[in-house]
C-alpha cells in the first residue's frame, strides 16, 4: 500500500507541475481588459512579449497594430544579430515569407480589373515563352484562379535551396521547369503550392513585359505606402537587415530564391500594417483596387484544407478566412522560411489588425499567443489558430503523463532492488511471456520513431511546438529506455 501511495504521489506532482506550465500560457491574457486604450494594451505586451521570446527562445520580434483603420503601434523587441547584440528596430526590413502571396494575389487581381488577364482563362494562355514540363496530368484545365487559391494540382516545392545575395541562381524559368510539375488534376482539391504563386509571377511578366519586382515596387508596393518594401534586396536592406535563426537557434545570413511571388518580399510591419488597411474598404481610400475586388480576395474559394483546417475555415485569392464565432470574417495569411516566421491577422469590417514578425522558426506558439491576447483586447473570440495553444497544453500534458510513468517505472524497479527480488533474465523465446515481449516491441518502436525524428531536416510537430515538442520527445526516451530496463528484469 504504502508503494502504491508513493508512486501515485509522484505521477499526481509530475502531471500537476506540467498542467500548470501549460495553464500558463492562457493565464496572463486574463489581465487584458476588453476595449482597453490602446497604451494599456502597449505595456501589456512590453512585459508579456519579452517572457514569451525568452520561453521559446525567438531572438527579436517586430509587432504592429491597427485600430479604427489606423496604426496605433509599432515595436521592436529584442536581438537582429545576437552575436553582435544588435538591437531590433521597428525600421527593419524583414523577411515575411509567405505574406508574399497575399500582395502578389493583389497583383493578379489588379491586371484582371484592367482587363489584361481573365481568372477563369488557362494559365498557358498567359505564359507566352515557356510551357508546362510533361506529367501525368494535363495542364489544359489549370486556370489562373486556381493558381491564386492553390487548388491548381501544383506541389509545394523547394523550400530548402538558398542563394545568397550576390551568388549566381537559376531564372524563374528554369526553376519552374524542374518545380511545375503537376502532381494532382486540377481542381481536385486545396495542396498549398510555392510553384504556383511562382508561376503567377512568370504570368504578371509575360502580361505586363516588365520585371516583376519592378512592378509590384511601382503597381502596388509605393500605391499602397508601403516605401520600405521590396521583392529584390539592395545595399541599403543587405546592411541593415537582422539575420534569421532556424529551429535550433543557428543563425542564418540574407538569402534568395529564385522566385520571389511566393516569398521573397522584404517588408517592415509597419508595411505590412498598411497593406492591411489597405484590404478594409471602409478605412482605406487607396486606388490599387476597387471594393468588389478586395471582397472577392477574402470569398472562400477552397474549404478542405487538409493539415491547414483545425486553423482556418477556407483559402481565397491569397488569404486565409474565418468565421469568428461572433461572425465577423477574419483574413490572414502567415509565412516560415529558413530562419524566419511571420503573421498577420485582420478584422477588415473593423478596422482592427495585427503583424507579427519574426526572425526565428520557433514562432508559431508565439504568435497564436499574441493573437490570443489580441483578440481578447478588441473583443473578438479567440482566431482558430489559438488552438495551437491548445495543442501546446495537450503536449504538455502528454509530457506529464510520460514523466509519471517514467518516474513509476523508476521507483518500481527501485523498490524491488532495495527488496533484493530484482534479477535479469536473458530473451530466450521459451521462456518469454506475452507481456514481456509486448514491453519491449513497445519501447524499441519508440526508440525507432525517435530516431526517425531526430534524423529529418525538417519536422512538422517540432516547428509548430518547438519546446513542448522536445520535452516530449526527451521524456519518450527516457520512458522507452526505462520500459526496455524493466521488461528486461525480472520483477
Amino acid at each position: 500500500m504504502k508503494r502504491a501511495m508513493s508512486i501515485l504521489i509522484i505521477a499526481v506532482f509530475a502531471i500537476g507541475f506540467f498542467a500548470a506550465a501549460a495553464l500558463a500560457l492562457y493565464l496572463p491574457d486574463r489581465k487584458i481588459r476588453t476595449h482597453s486604450p490602446t497604451g494599456e494594451f502597449a505595456a501589456f505586451l512590453d512585459l508579456r512579449i519579452p517572457k514569451l521570446m525568452g520561453l521559446y527562445g525567438i531572438p527579436g520580434v517586430n509587432i504592429a497594430l491597427v485600430r479604427d483603420g489606423q496604426i496605433v503601434y509599432t515595436a521592436a523587441y529584442g536581438d537582429a544579430d545576437q552575436k553582435s547584440e544588435r538591437k531590433m528596430t521597428v525600421d527593419m526590413p524583414m523577411r515575411v515569407q509567405s505574406i508574399s502571396k497575399s500582395v502578389t494575389a493583389w497583383a493578379v487581381l489588379k491586371l484582371a480589373e484592367e482587363g489584361k488577364l481573365n481568372l477563369e482563362d488557362p494559365a498557358e494562355k498567359y505564359l507566352k515563352g515557356w510551357k508546362l514540363p510533361v506529367s501525368d496530368y494535363s495542364p489544359d484545365g489549370m486556370t489562373v484562379k486556381q493558381l491564386l487559391c492553390h487548388t491548381a494540382g501544383l506541389p509545394l516545392g523547394d523550400v530548402f535551396t538558398l542563394y545568397s545575395p550576390d551568388e549566381a541562381m537559376p531564372s524563374l524559368k528554369e526553376s519552374l521547369t524542374h518545380s511545375a510539375i503537376l502532381f494532382q488534376m486540377p481542381g481536385k482539391g486545396f495542396s498549398y503550392s510555392n510553384v504556383g504563386y511562382n508561376l503567377l509571377e512568370l504570368m504578371i511578366e509575360e502580361v505586363t513585359g516588365r520585371d516583376f519586382a519592378e512592378y509590384m515596387k511601382n503597381e502596388i508596393l509605393y500605391p499602397l505606402g508601403m516605401y520600405h518594401s521590396d521583392f529584390e534586396w539592395s545595399e541599403k536592406t543587405l546592411t541593415s537587415a537582422p539575420l534569421g535563426y532556424t529551429l535550433d537557434g543557428k543563425p542564418v545570413s540574407p538569402y534568395r530564391y529564385p522566385e520571389r511571388a511566393s516569398g521573397g518580399l522584404i517588408a517592415t510591419a509597419e508595411d505590412i500594417a498598411r497593406f492591411c488597411i489597405a484590404g478594409m474598404p471602409d478605412f482605406s481610400d487607396q486606388q490599387v483596387l476597387a471594393r468588389p475586388a478586395i471582397e472577392q480576395l477574402y470569398f472562400a474559394q477552397a474549404e478542405s484544407l487538409g493539415i491547414y483546417s483545425p486553423v482556418f475555415d477556407a483559402y481565397g485569392f491569397g488569404y486565409y478566412t474565418e468565421r469568428l464565432s461572433d461572425g465577423k470574417l477574419a483574413v490572414s495569411h502567415g509565412g516560415q522560411g529558413t530562419g524566419w516566421m511571420s503573421h498577420f491577422h485582420a478584422i477588415p469590417e473593423t478596422g482592427d489588425a495585427i503583424v507579427i514578425l519574426t526572425n526565428s522558426q520557433r514562432s508559431w506558439p508565439f504568435i497564436s499567443s499574441l493573437l490570443n491576447g489580441w483578440a481578447r483586447w478588441r473583443g473578438f473570440s479567440p482566431p482558430n489558430m489559438t488552438r495551437i495553444l491548445l495543442g501546446e497544453c495537450f503536449l504538455w500534458g502528454l509530457v506529464g503523463l510520460t514523466v509519471a510513468m517514467t518516474f513509476c517505472l523508476i521507483a518500481g524497479i527501485i523498490w524491488k532492488i532495495a527488496e533484493g527480488n530484482l534479477r535479469f533474465i536473458p530473451i530466450k523465446l521459451n521462456v518469454v511471456k506475452p507481456l514481456r515481449i509486448f514491453k519491449i516491441g513497445i519501447s524499441l518502436s519508440i526508440l525507432v520513431t525517435l530516431w526517425w525524428a531526430f534524423c529529418q531536416r525538417y519536422l512538422f510537430l517540432t516547428a509548430i511546438f518547438p519546446v513542448s515538442s522536445i520535452w516530449l520527445e526527451v521524456c519518450a526516451a527516457a520512458f522507452s529506455l526505462t520500459l526496455l530496463i524493466e521488461s528486461l528484469c525480472q520483477i
